[in-house]
Protein backbone atom coordinates (compact mmCIF):
# COMPACT_ATOMS: atom_id res chain seq x y z
CA UNK A 1 0.00 0.00 0.00
CA UNK A 2 2.76 2.45 0.92
CA UNK A 3 4.58 1.83 -2.35
CA UNK A 4 1.42 2.50 -4.36
CA UNK A 5 0.92 5.80 -2.54
CA UNK A 6 4.52 6.97 -2.97
CA UNK A 7 4.19 8.90 -6.26
CA UNK A 8 1.03 10.62 -5.02
CA UNK A 9 2.53 11.61 -1.69
CA UNK A 10 5.82 12.95 -3.00
CA UNK A 11 3.91 15.27 -5.31
CA UNK A 12 1.43 16.41 -2.68
CA UNK A 13 2.97 19.82 -2.12
CA UNK A 14 3.75 20.66 -5.71
CA UNK A 15 0.30 21.99 -6.59
CA UNK A 16 0.10 25.76 -6.65
CA UNK A 17 -3.55 26.20 -7.50
CA UNK A 18 -5.93 28.26 -5.38
CA UNK A 19 -5.82 31.81 -4.05
CA UNK A 20 -2.75 33.11 -2.28
CA UNK A 21 -4.02 34.93 0.75
CA UNK A 22 -0.78 36.06 2.33
CA UNK A 23 2.94 35.47 2.41
CA UNK A 24 2.66 34.71 6.10
CA UNK A 25 4.74 32.78 8.56
CA UNK A 26 5.66 29.11 8.85
CA UNK A 27 6.55 26.99 11.88
CA UNK A 28 8.59 23.90 11.06
CA UNK A 29 9.62 21.32 13.64
CA UNK A 30 13.15 19.91 13.75
CA UNK A 31 14.05 17.02 16.04
CA UNK A 32 17.71 17.83 16.58
CA UNK A 33 19.69 20.99 17.20
CA UNK A 34 23.09 21.35 15.62
CA UNK A 35 26.11 22.38 17.64
CA UNK A 36 27.75 23.95 14.59
CA UNK A 37 26.22 26.34 12.05
CA UNK A 38 29.44 27.26 10.23
CA UNK A 39 28.91 26.22 6.59
CA UNK A 40 32.65 25.83 6.04
CA UNK A 41 33.38 23.51 8.93
CA UNK A 42 30.27 21.57 9.92
CA UNK A 43 29.40 18.06 8.78
CA UNK A 44 26.10 17.94 10.69
CA UNK A 45 22.96 17.47 8.62
CA UNK A 46 21.05 18.87 11.61
CA UNK A 47 22.40 22.29 10.62
CA UNK A 48 20.97 22.18 7.08
CA UNK A 49 17.60 23.87 7.77
CA UNK A 50 19.49 26.93 9.00
CA UNK A 51 22.57 26.97 6.76
CA UNK A 52 20.75 25.95 3.60
CA UNK A 53 18.25 28.79 3.87
CA UNK A 54 20.59 31.54 5.06
CA UNK A 55 23.55 30.80 2.75
CA UNK A 56 24.11 30.10 -0.92
CA UNK A 57 27.19 29.37 -2.98
CA UNK A 58 28.17 29.83 -6.60
CA UNK A 59 25.39 27.52 -7.78
CA UNK A 60 22.44 25.73 -6.20
CA UNK A 61 20.06 22.86 -6.83
CA UNK A 62 16.67 23.41 -8.41
CA UNK A 63 13.70 21.30 -7.36
CA UNK A 64 14.19 18.93 -10.31
CA UNK A 65 17.77 18.24 -9.18
CA UNK A 66 19.43 20.35 -11.86
CA UNK A 67 22.19 22.81 -10.97
CA UNK A 68 21.31 26.46 -11.60
CA UNK A 69 23.05 29.82 -11.06
CA UNK A 70 23.09 31.28 -7.55
CA UNK A 71 25.70 33.88 -6.53
CA UNK A 72 27.39 33.25 -9.86
CA UNK A 73 25.37 34.22 -12.93
CA UNK A 74 27.57 32.38 -15.42
CA UNK A 75 30.75 30.34 -15.70
CA UNK A 76 33.07 28.78 -18.23
CA UNK A 77 35.81 26.17 -18.31
CA UNK A 78 38.93 25.52 -20.31
CA UNK A 79 38.83 22.80 -22.95
CA UNK A 80 40.74 20.37 -20.73
CA UNK A 81 38.09 20.72 -18.02
CA UNK A 82 40.60 21.80 -15.39
CA UNK A 83 40.28 25.57 -14.99
CA UNK A 84 36.94 27.18 -14.19
CA UNK A 85 36.01 30.86 -14.10
CA UNK A 86 32.86 31.95 -12.28
CA UNK A 87 31.38 35.40 -12.75
CA UNK A 88 29.45 36.70 -9.73
CA UNK A 89 26.19 38.54 -10.28
CA UNK A 90 26.35 42.28 -9.69
CA UNK A 91 23.53 42.16 -7.13
CA UNK A 92 25.10 39.40 -5.00
CA UNK A 93 25.07 40.79 -1.44
CA UNK A 94 25.53 39.64 2.11
CA UNK A 95 22.53 39.87 4.40
CA UNK A 96 23.95 43.09 5.90
CA UNK A 97 24.02 44.69 2.44
CA UNK A 98 27.75 44.45 1.68
CA UNK A 99 28.66 43.05 -1.75
CA UNK A 100 29.77 39.45 -2.11
CA UNK A 101 33.22 39.33 -3.71
CA UNK A 102 35.36 36.64 -5.30
CA UNK A 103 37.78 37.25 -2.44
CA UNK A 104 35.14 35.99 0.00
CA UNK A 105 35.27 32.60 -1.74
CA UNK A 106 39.07 32.54 -1.77
CA UNK A 107 39.13 33.25 1.96
CA UNK A 108 36.45 30.65 2.74
CA UNK A 109 38.05 27.88 0.68
CA UNK A 110 41.53 28.50 2.08
CA UNK A 111 40.05 28.52 5.58
CA UNK A 112 38.52 25.09 4.94
CA UNK A 113 42.00 23.93 3.92
CA UNK A 114 43.55 25.26 7.14
CA UNK A 115 43.67 22.46 9.75
CA UNK A 116 43.15 24.80 12.70
CA UNK A 117 39.70 25.69 11.34
CA UNK A 118 38.58 22.13 12.01
CA UNK A 119 36.59 21.68 8.78
CA UNK A 120 35.07 18.20 8.78
CA UNK A 121 34.95 18.01 4.97
CA UNK A 122 38.26 19.62 4.07
CA UNK A 123 39.12 16.69 1.81
CA UNK A 124 36.40 17.79 -0.61
CA UNK A 125 38.61 20.74 -1.56
CA UNK A 126 41.51 18.43 -2.34
CA UNK A 127 40.06 18.52 -5.86
CA UNK A 128 41.85 21.88 -6.20
CA UNK A 129 45.34 21.84 -7.60
CA UNK A 130 47.57 22.16 -4.53
CA UNK A 131 44.61 21.71 -2.16
CA UNK A 132 46.03 18.80 -0.19
CA UNK A 133 49.52 20.32 -0.17
CA UNK A 134 48.11 23.58 1.19
CA UNK A 135 46.25 21.67 3.92
CA UNK A 136 49.55 20.16 5.05
CA UNK A 137 51.57 23.36 4.65
CA UNK A 138 50.01 26.83 4.40
CA UNK A 139 53.15 28.21 2.74
CA UNK A 140 52.24 26.19 -0.37
CA UNK A 141 50.04 27.52 -3.14
CA UNK A 142 46.47 26.43 -3.89
CA UNK A 143 44.97 27.20 -7.29
CA UNK A 144 42.10 29.51 -6.40
CA UNK A 145 42.18 33.30 -6.87
CA UNK A 146 40.07 36.39 -7.29
CA UNK A 147 40.81 37.94 -10.69
CA UNK A 148 38.73 40.90 -9.56
CA UNK A 149 35.82 41.43 -7.16
CA UNK A 150 33.37 39.63 -9.44
CA UNK A 151 35.58 36.97 -11.04
CA UNK A 152 36.67 33.77 -9.31
CA UNK A 153 38.95 31.26 -10.98
CA UNK A 154 40.27 27.91 -9.81
CA UNK A 155 42.13 24.96 -11.29
CA UNK A 156 41.42 21.31 -10.49
CA UNK A 157 44.06 18.68 -9.74
CA UNK A 158 42.33 16.48 -12.29
CA UNK A 159 39.08 16.60 -14.19
CA UNK A 160 36.04 16.16 -11.89
CA UNK A 161 33.04 15.05 -13.98
CA UNK A 162 30.65 15.72 -11.08
CA UNK A 163 32.04 19.15 -10.13
CA UNK A 164 28.70 20.92 -10.59
CA UNK A 165 27.00 18.40 -8.28
CA UNK A 166 29.39 19.13 -5.41
CA UNK A 167 29.65 22.92 -5.71
CA UNK A 168 26.23 23.44 -4.01
CA UNK A 169 27.59 21.65 -0.91
CA UNK A 170 28.01 23.92 2.13
CA UNK A 171 31.81 23.53 2.28
CA UNK A 172 31.99 25.61 -0.94
CA UNK A 173 29.91 28.51 0.45
CA UNK A 174 31.57 31.88 1.07
CA UNK A 175 32.05 33.30 4.57
CA UNK A 176 33.25 36.80 5.39
CA UNK A 177 36.73 37.26 6.79
CA UNK A 178 35.88 40.35 8.88
CA UNK A 179 32.97 38.52 10.53
CA UNK A 180 34.78 35.26 11.19
CA UNK A 181 38.08 36.78 12.37
CA UNK A 182 36.28 39.08 14.83
CA UNK A 183 34.78 36.09 16.67
CA UNK A 184 36.03 32.77 15.25
CA UNK A 185 34.24 30.62 17.82
CA UNK A 186 31.06 32.62 18.36
CA UNK A 187 30.03 34.30 15.10
CA UNK A 188 27.57 31.52 14.22
CA UNK A 189 25.87 31.67 17.64
CA UNK A 190 24.56 35.24 17.44
CA UNK A 191 21.99 36.55 14.93
CA UNK A 192 23.77 39.89 14.55
CA UNK A 193 26.99 38.22 13.35
CA UNK A 194 25.47 35.29 11.45
CA UNK A 195 25.82 37.08 8.13
CA UNK A 196 24.80 34.99 5.14
CA UNK A 197 23.98 35.12 1.43
CA UNK A 198 20.69 33.20 1.24
CA UNK A 199 16.99 34.03 0.92
CA UNK A 200 16.57 34.29 4.72
CA UNK A 201 18.58 35.76 7.56
CA UNK A 202 18.68 34.56 11.15
CA UNK A 203 17.02 37.04 13.50
CA UNK A 204 16.66 35.01 16.69
CA UNK A 205 18.51 32.09 18.27
CA UNK A 206 17.01 30.52 21.38
CA UNK A 207 19.10 27.40 21.69
CA UNK A 208 17.16 24.46 23.02
CA UNK A 209 13.93 26.07 21.81
CA UNK A 210 13.89 27.68 18.35
CA UNK A 211 15.71 29.59 15.63
CA UNK A 212 13.88 32.25 13.63
CA UNK A 213 14.60 33.07 9.98
CA UNK A 214 13.17 36.15 8.29
CA UNK A 215 13.20 37.20 4.66
CA UNK A 216 16.56 38.67 3.62
CA UNK A 217 15.84 41.98 1.83
CA UNK A 218 19.36 41.99 0.38
CA UNK A 219 18.98 38.62 -1.35
CA UNK A 220 19.41 38.95 -5.12
CA UNK A 221 16.07 37.17 -5.72
CA UNK A 222 14.19 38.70 -2.76
CA UNK A 223 11.30 39.71 -5.04
CA UNK A 224 10.41 36.03 -5.43
CA UNK A 225 10.67 35.13 -1.72
CA UNK A 226 7.12 35.52 -0.43
CA UNK A 227 7.42 33.98 3.03
CA UNK A 228 8.12 36.56 5.74
CA UNK A 229 9.25 34.32 8.58
CA UNK A 230 10.20 30.73 9.33
CA UNK A 231 10.39 29.49 12.92
CA UNK A 232 12.44 26.31 13.32
CA UNK A 233 11.02 24.87 16.50
CA UNK A 234 12.95 22.18 18.35
CA UNK A 235 10.87 19.18 19.50
CA UNK A 236 13.20 16.19 20.02
CA UNK A 237 10.50 13.51 20.29
CA UNK A 238 8.76 12.77 16.94
CA UNK A 239 5.54 11.64 18.67
CA UNK A 240 5.30 14.98 20.48
CA UNK A 241 5.95 16.80 17.21
CA UNK A 242 3.20 14.81 15.49
CA UNK A 243 0.77 15.65 18.28
CA UNK A 244 1.59 19.37 17.84
CA UNK A 245 1.05 19.03 14.08
CA UNK A 246 -2.28 17.25 14.41
CA UNK A 247 -3.40 19.84 16.97
CA UNK A 248 -2.65 22.59 14.45
CA UNK A 249 0.12 24.16 16.54
CA UNK A 250 2.77 23.83 13.81
CA UNK A 251 2.71 23.78 10.01
CA UNK A 252 5.25 21.05 9.32
CA UNK A 253 7.40 18.42 10.99
CA UNK A 254 10.59 16.93 9.57
CA UNK A 255 9.96 13.36 10.78
CA UNK A 256 7.15 11.12 11.98
CA UNK A 257 7.30 8.15 14.37
CA UNK A 258 7.81 4.90 12.43
CA UNK A 259 4.79 3.14 14.01
CA UNK A 260 2.52 5.92 12.71
CA UNK A 261 3.62 5.66 9.07
CA UNK A 262 0.94 3.12 7.97
CA UNK A 263 -1.88 5.18 9.52
CA UNK A 264 -0.64 8.49 8.15
CA UNK A 265 -0.10 7.01 4.68
CA UNK A 266 -3.68 5.73 4.56
CA UNK A 267 -5.30 9.05 5.50
CA UNK A 268 -6.09 11.49 2.70
CA UNK A 269 -5.36 15.19 2.85
CA UNK A 270 -3.28 15.15 6.04
CA UNK A 271 -0.06 16.38 4.42
CA UNK A 272 1.93 13.15 4.85
CA UNK A 273 4.95 13.10 2.54
CA UNK A 274 7.49 10.50 1.53
CA UNK A 275 10.67 12.20 0.35
CA UNK A 276 13.20 9.97 -1.40
CA UNK A 277 16.55 10.15 0.38
CA UNK A 278 19.85 9.27 -1.22
CA UNK A 279 20.86 6.92 1.56
CA UNK A 280 21.58 3.23 2.07
CA UNK A 281 21.52 1.40 5.40
CA UNK A 282 23.95 -1.50 5.55
CA UNK A 283 26.34 -3.35 7.84
CA UNK A 284 30.07 -3.83 7.33
CA UNK A 285 31.49 -7.33 7.29
CA UNK A 286 35.07 -7.40 8.60
CA UNK A 287 36.91 -9.48 5.96
CA UNK A 288 39.93 -9.77 8.26
CA UNK A 289 38.21 -11.71 11.06
CA UNK A 290 36.80 -15.24 11.13
CA UNK A 291 34.30 -16.36 10.04
CA UNK A 292 33.81 -13.26 7.86
CA UNK A 293 37.16 -13.72 6.13
CA UNK A 294 35.44 -16.22 3.81
CA UNK A 295 33.42 -14.57 1.03
CA UNK A 296 31.08 -17.59 0.98
CA UNK A 297 30.11 -16.85 4.58
CA UNK A 298 29.55 -13.19 3.83
CA UNK A 299 27.38 -13.98 0.82
CA UNK A 300 25.42 -16.64 2.72
CA UNK A 301 24.61 -14.18 5.50
CA UNK A 302 23.43 -11.64 2.95
CA UNK A 303 21.33 -14.16 1.01
CA UNK A 304 19.66 -15.42 4.19
CA UNK A 305 17.89 -12.17 5.10
CA UNK A 306 14.45 -11.15 3.81
CA UNK A 307 14.70 -7.49 2.88
CA UNK A 308 11.03 -7.21 1.89
CA UNK A 309 9.99 -8.46 5.32
CA UNK A 310 12.36 -5.97 6.93
CA UNK A 311 10.80 -3.05 5.04
CA UNK A 312 7.15 -4.10 5.24
CA UNK A 313 6.89 -5.58 8.72
CA UNK A 314 9.92 -4.48 10.76
CA UNK A 315 10.34 -0.92 9.52
CA UNK A 316 6.70 -0.63 8.34
CA UNK A 317 7.88 1.90 5.79
CA UNK A 318 8.08 2.71 2.09
CA UNK A 319 11.84 2.22 2.07
CA UNK A 320 13.24 0.01 -0.68
CA UNK A 321 15.01 -3.34 -0.20
CA UNK A 322 18.70 -2.86 -1.03
CA UNK A 323 20.78 -5.40 -2.90
CA UNK A 324 23.63 -2.96 -3.61
CA UNK A 325 25.46 0.07 -2.27
CA UNK A 326 24.36 2.98 -4.49
CA UNK A 327 20.68 3.92 -4.04
CA UNK A 328 18.27 4.71 -6.88
CA UNK A 329 17.86 8.35 -7.82
CA UNK A 330 21.46 8.95 -8.95
CA UNK A 331 21.08 10.04 -12.58
CA UNK A 332 24.03 10.12 -14.93
CA UNK A 333 24.34 10.08 -18.73
CA UNK A 334 20.55 10.11 -18.98
CA UNK A 335 19.94 7.04 -16.82
CA UNK A 336 19.61 6.03 -13.21
CA UNK A 337 22.74 4.36 -11.84
CA UNK A 338 20.61 1.40 -10.72
CA UNK A 339 18.88 0.83 -14.07
CA UNK A 340 19.91 -2.54 -15.44
CA UNK A 341 22.40 -3.11 -12.64
CA UNK A 342 23.21 -6.51 -11.19
CA UNK A 343 21.94 -7.59 -7.77
CA UNK A 344 25.07 -9.66 -7.07
CA UNK A 345 23.22 -12.87 -6.26
CA UNK A 346 20.88 -11.16 -3.80
CA UNK A 347 17.10 -10.95 -3.88
CA UNK A 348 14.48 -8.88 -2.01
CA UNK A 349 13.36 -12.08 -0.27
CA UNK A 350 15.52 -14.65 1.52
CA UNK A 351 17.16 -17.52 -0.39
CA UNK A 352 17.63 -20.06 2.41
CA UNK A 353 18.59 -23.09 0.31
CA UNK A 354 21.28 -21.27 -1.66
CA UNK A 355 22.55 -19.63 1.53
CA UNK A 356 22.71 -22.98 3.33
CA UNK A 357 24.65 -24.52 0.43
CA UNK A 358 27.22 -21.70 0.56
CA UNK A 359 27.60 -22.00 4.33
CA UNK A 360 28.09 -25.77 4.02
CA UNK A 361 30.68 -25.20 1.31
CA UNK A 362 32.51 -22.88 3.70
CA UNK A 363 32.65 -25.71 6.27
CA UNK A 364 29.55 -25.05 8.37
CA UNK A 365 26.85 -27.53 7.24
CA UNK A 366 23.52 -26.67 8.88
CA UNK A 367 25.42 -24.04 10.88
CA UNK A 368 27.52 -26.64 12.71
CA UNK A 369 30.78 -25.31 14.10
CA UNK A 370 29.97 -21.70 13.21
CA UNK A 371 32.25 -19.53 15.38
CA UNK A 372 30.91 -17.08 17.94
CA UNK A 373 29.98 -13.96 16.01
CA UNK A 374 28.97 -10.53 17.30
CA UNK A 375 26.89 -7.97 15.39
CA UNK A 376 27.78 -4.55 16.83
CA UNK A 377 25.50 -1.55 16.62
CA UNK A 378 24.92 1.87 18.10
CA UNK A 379 22.13 2.24 20.64
CA UNK A 380 18.91 3.02 18.78
CA UNK A 381 15.60 1.22 19.42
CA UNK A 382 14.58 1.08 15.72
CA UNK A 383 18.01 -0.19 14.64
CA UNK A 384 18.18 -2.74 17.44
CA UNK A 385 14.73 -3.99 16.40
CA UNK A 386 16.03 -4.33 12.84
CA UNK A 387 19.07 -6.31 13.98
CA UNK A 388 16.94 -8.61 16.11
CA UNK A 389 14.89 -9.44 13.01
CA UNK A 390 18.08 -10.21 11.06
CA UNK A 391 19.35 -12.29 13.97
CA UNK A 392 16.15 -14.36 13.86
CA UNK A 393 16.41 -14.80 10.07
CA UNK A 394 19.95 -16.14 10.41
CA UNK A 395 18.79 -18.57 13.08
CA UNK A 396 15.82 -19.74 11.01
CA UNK A 397 17.56 -19.95 7.64
CA UNK A 398 21.13 -20.91 8.59
CA UNK A 399 20.78 -22.35 12.10
CA UNK A 400 23.43 -20.01 13.50
CA UNK A 401 23.37 -17.84 16.60
CA UNK A 402 24.73 -14.32 16.24
CA UNK A 403 24.98 -12.08 19.28
CA UNK A 404 23.90 -8.41 19.15
CA UNK A 405 26.00 -5.90 21.05
CA UNK A 406 24.69 -2.34 21.34
CA UNK A 407 26.60 0.62 22.78
CA UNK A 408 26.41 4.39 22.68
CA UNK A 409 27.67 6.01 19.48
CA UNK A 410 30.65 7.54 21.27
CA UNK A 411 31.79 4.03 22.24
CA UNK A 412 30.66 2.16 19.13
CA UNK A 413 32.07 4.39 16.38
CA UNK A 414 35.72 4.50 17.54
CA UNK A 415 35.76 0.71 17.60
CA UNK A 416 34.37 0.58 14.07
CA UNK A 417 36.96 3.11 12.90
CA UNK A 418 39.66 0.82 14.26
CA UNK A 419 37.99 -2.13 12.46
CA UNK A 420 37.63 -3.91 15.79
CA UNK A 421 34.43 -5.80 15.06
CA UNK A 422 33.07 -8.78 13.12
CA UNK A 423 29.84 -7.21 11.80
CA UNK A 424 29.02 -3.53 12.38
CA UNK A 425 25.81 -1.67 11.57
CA UNK A 426 26.36 1.53 9.60
CA UNK A 427 25.13 3.16 6.40
CA UNK A 428 25.73 6.25 4.30
CA UNK A 429 23.75 9.29 3.18
CA UNK A 430 24.85 11.25 0.11
CA UNK A 431 26.82 14.46 0.53
CA UNK A 432 26.12 15.28 -3.12
CA UNK A 433 23.81 13.67 -5.71
CA UNK A 434 26.38 11.56 -7.53
CA UNK A 435 27.34 7.87 -7.12
CA UNK A 436 30.89 8.82 -6.22
CA UNK A 437 29.73 10.04 -2.79
CA UNK A 438 29.16 6.33 -1.98
CA UNK A 439 31.85 4.68 -4.07
CA UNK A 440 34.75 6.89 -2.96
CA UNK A 441 34.36 5.48 0.55
CA UNK A 442 35.71 2.07 -0.50
CA UNK A 443 38.93 3.24 -2.12
CA UNK A 444 42.02 1.90 -0.35
CA UNK A 445 42.88 4.14 2.59
CA UNK A 446 39.65 6.15 2.63
CA UNK A 447 38.75 7.36 6.13
CA UNK A 448 35.24 6.01 5.53
CA UNK A 449 36.44 2.57 4.39
CA UNK A 450 35.48 1.10 7.73
CA UNK A 451 36.14 -2.49 6.68
CA UNK A 452 39.73 -1.63 5.73
CA UNK A 453 38.98 -3.41 2.46
CA UNK A 454 41.39 -3.00 -0.43
CA UNK A 455 41.19 -4.02 -4.08
CA UNK A 456 43.51 -2.68 -6.78
CA UNK A 457 40.96 -3.26 -9.54
CA UNK A 458 38.38 -1.29 -7.58
CA UNK A 459 40.81 1.58 -7.04
CA UNK A 460 41.63 1.64 -10.76
CA UNK A 461 37.97 1.67 -11.78
CA UNK A 462 37.30 4.63 -9.50
CA UNK A 463 40.37 6.48 -10.79
CA UNK A 464 39.24 5.83 -14.37
CA UNK A 465 35.72 7.07 -13.58
CA UNK A 466 37.16 10.33 -12.27
CA UNK A 467 39.62 10.82 -15.11
CA UNK A 468 37.29 10.52 -18.10
CA UNK A 469 35.39 13.44 -19.59
CA UNK A 470 32.72 11.12 -20.99
CA UNK A 471 29.80 10.72 -18.59
CA UNK A 472 28.72 7.34 -19.98
CA UNK A 473 32.26 5.96 -19.68
CA UNK A 474 32.42 7.27 -16.12
CA UNK A 475 29.09 5.60 -15.34
CA UNK A 476 30.36 2.28 -16.73
CA UNK A 477 33.54 2.53 -14.63
CA UNK A 478 31.57 3.27 -11.47
CA UNK A 479 29.22 0.36 -12.08
CA UNK A 480 32.28 -1.85 -12.61
CA UNK A 481 33.72 -0.65 -9.30
CA UNK A 482 30.49 -1.27 -7.39
CA UNK A 483 30.33 -4.78 -8.85
CA UNK A 484 33.86 -5.56 -7.65
CA UNK A 485 33.00 -4.51 -4.10
CA UNK A 486 29.53 -6.06 -4.02
CA UNK A 487 30.66 -9.39 -5.48
CA UNK A 488 33.14 -9.54 -2.62
CA UNK A 489 30.19 -8.92 -0.25
CA UNK A 490 32.03 -6.42 1.94
CA UNK A 491 28.70 -5.02 3.12
CA UNK A 492 25.31 -6.42 4.09
CA UNK A 493 22.92 -4.10 2.23
CA UNK A 494 19.56 -3.74 3.94
CA UNK A 495 17.44 -0.91 2.56
CA UNK A 496 17.51 2.37 0.66
CA UNK A 497 16.05 5.08 2.84
CA UNK A 498 13.22 7.58 2.50
CA UNK A 499 12.30 10.52 4.73
CA UNK A 500 8.78 10.65 6.20
CA UNK A 501 7.38 14.04 7.14
CA UNK A 502 4.24 16.17 7.37
CA UNK A 503 3.44 19.56 5.85
CA UNK A 504 0.01 21.18 5.95
CA UNK A 505 -1.73 21.15 2.54
CA UNK A 506 -2.13 24.93 2.67
CA UNK A 507 1.66 25.27 2.48
CA UNK A 508 2.52 25.54 -1.23
CA UNK A 509 5.92 25.57 -2.90
CA UNK A 510 7.81 23.76 -0.15
CA UNK A 511 10.29 21.08 -1.18
CA UNK A 512 12.90 18.95 0.50
CA UNK A 513 15.83 17.55 -1.40
CA UNK A 514 17.10 14.00 -1.42
CA UNK A 515 20.08 15.40 0.51
CA UNK A 516 17.69 16.22 3.37
CA UNK A 517 17.68 19.98 2.81
CA UNK A 518 14.30 21.75 3.32
CA UNK A 519 13.73 24.76 1.05
CA UNK A 520 11.43 27.59 2.13
CA UNK A 521 12.25 30.31 -0.44
CA UNK A 522 9.32 29.44 -2.73
CA UNK A 523 6.71 28.88 -0.02
CA UNK A 524 3.36 30.64 0.07
CA UNK A 525 0.56 30.11 2.60
CA UNK A 526 -2.88 29.54 1.08
CA UNK A 527 -5.71 29.41 3.60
Amino acid sequence: MLKRLLPLMTAALLATTGPVWAAGELTYVVNNESAQFDPSTTAETFALPVIGNSFEGLVKFAEDGSVVPALAEKWDATEDGLTYTFHLRDDAKWSDGKPVTAGDFVYAWKRVLTPSAGAKNAQMLYILQGGEDYFNDQTKDVAVKAVDDKTLTFTLKQRVPYLMQILPFTVFYPVREDVVSADPDGWTRKPETYIGTGPFRVTQMKFGESIVLEKNPNYYDAANVTLDKVTLRLIPEPSTALAAYEAGDVDGIEAVPAPEIPRLASEEGNGFLVVPALGTTYAFFNPHQKPLDDVRVRKALSMAIDREEIVEFVLQSADQPAMALVPPGMNLAGEDFRDGSDTFGLEPTAQPEAAQALLAEAGYPNGEGFPETVFMTYSSPPIEKLLEAIQQMWKKNLNIDVKIQASEWQVFYPEVQKVQYQIAQMGWGADYPHPMTFLDNFVTGSANNLANWSNADYDKAIADAKATSDEKTSLDDMRKAEAIMMNDHVILPQYHRNQYMMMKPYVKGFWRSALNQPYFSGVTIEK
